[in-house]
């Protein structure tokens, strides 16, 4: 297991990255100890989209296949989610329930596009027209379902003004009241999954699936050529990638629990990947930290001014483009590896020559 965990698909095998891991997620989980409620609320939040990116990393940089449908299958699993709680009425843990339905919804959507898709050799940027255009039927159809006759159940579409009042998620707990996960519960939640995300696409992007995806992804017809079907694991990679989308919608749809058309959109659409262009698609530990410290800034700026929010992210993804086509967090990282790399000797420069020896004996 430890060695698919640090295997040549990822950054980090040795202790120089496991050691800081360690003690950066000791911070995480201590936060809640040093901040109040209000800011442990909203970090969840934050963390609720790195999922998204994730799975963007997995589809675009490893897989190879740039899809700006990433907020299609958030938007299905979001609003599945709320269909699902309204109608099951969120108590006695249905809301797990919920979710479950929801992912099985976005991995089911993203099934039947990728076949369409992969199968008919829809690739470079037409695959992200594709996505895109979905996204935008979406949102567009979401958007026209304000009137009575739009509704699932007991659970009313709403059109612009989305869905709310859906039951966050829960679970049956001790006495009367059950846990529900909102606030510090919501962060542990989210962290804990978080981590075991994480660490799970480390061991599959290190594995045997892992290595035919990234030979795919530099070339198709070698890999076909050596007897892997190319359409099977990119269409495994692309449902592996919009289920983690999935996982967002639900999260954010139990945060605040309401969703609306504009969390589908072109804008919405856009974000992920200016999140993991900036990280660095190549690696899944940079887009995760990159994506995370992306959200934050944005977040903090919205709070004055959401037109200087935007702006900042189009203006990241020029410098990305134009300074640092494999993300910055990966540029930092080989900068520092620079770095250390001329300032420690390697063996033959720190051990004396024979000629070297000479020449101060002869001094």
């Amino acid at each position: 297991m430890f060695q698919l965990i640090n295997g040549p698909q990822t950054l980090g095998a040795t202790r120089v990255f496991w050691l800081p891991f360690i003690a950066v997620l000791a911070a995480v989980l201590l936060y809640p100890a040093f901040a109040d409620g209000y800011d442990v609320g909203n970090m969840a939040y934050l963390l609720t989209w790195v999922f998204m990116a994730m799975g963007l990393c997995l589809v675009w940089g490893y897989g190879g296949m740039l899809s700006f449908g990433q907020t299609f299958f958030f938007g299905i699993a979001g609003y599945g989610y709320g269909v699902a709680a309204v109608n099951f009425g969120g108590d006695a843990g249905t809301t797990f329930l919920a979710l479950a339905i929801a992912l099985c919804l976005a991995a089911a959507a993203a099934a039947v596009l990728g076949y369409f898709m992969i199968w008919g050799r829809v690739g470079g940027v037409f695959f992200g027209i594709v996505t895109l255009s979905a996204t935008l039927v979406l949102a567009f159809f979401l958007g026209q379902t304000a009137g009575p006759e739009w509704h699932i159940g007991s659970a009313r579409l709403n059109g612009f003004n989305g869905m709310k009042d859906m039951a966050p998620l829960n679970i049956p707990w001790f006495g009367d009241d059950p846990l529900v996960f909102d606030g510090i519960a919501l962060y542990y939640l989210v962290v804990g999954l978080i981590l075991a995300v994480y660490l799970g696409l480390r061991m599959m992007l290190n594995s045997r699936f892992g290595n035919v995806i990234v030979a795919v992804r530099e070339d198709p017809q070698r890999a076909e050529l050596l007897g892997y079907d190319v359409r099977k694991y990119q269409l495994a990679t692309f449902v592996i990638g919009s289920t983690l989308a999935g996982l967002s919608g639900v999260l954010y749809t139990s945060w605040g629990q309401f969703i609306t058309p504009a969390s589908v959109g072109l804008p919405a659409a856009a974000m992920p990947i200016v999140w993991v262009a900036f990280s660095g698609r190549g690696d899944i530990t940079a887009t995760l930290v990159g994506s995370f410290l992306v959200l934050w800034a944005f977040q903090t700026i919205t709070v004055y001014s959401q037109q200087a929010a935007l702006l900042l992210m189009g203006a990241m993804l020029l410098c990305t483009v134009m300074v640092a086509p494999q993300g910055f967090v990966i540029g930092v990282v080989q900068a520092v590896r620079r770095l250390f790399g001329r300032r420690r000797p390697s063996k033959e420069q720190a051990a004396p020559t024979a000629s070297t020896v000479q020449e101060e004996a002869r001094a």
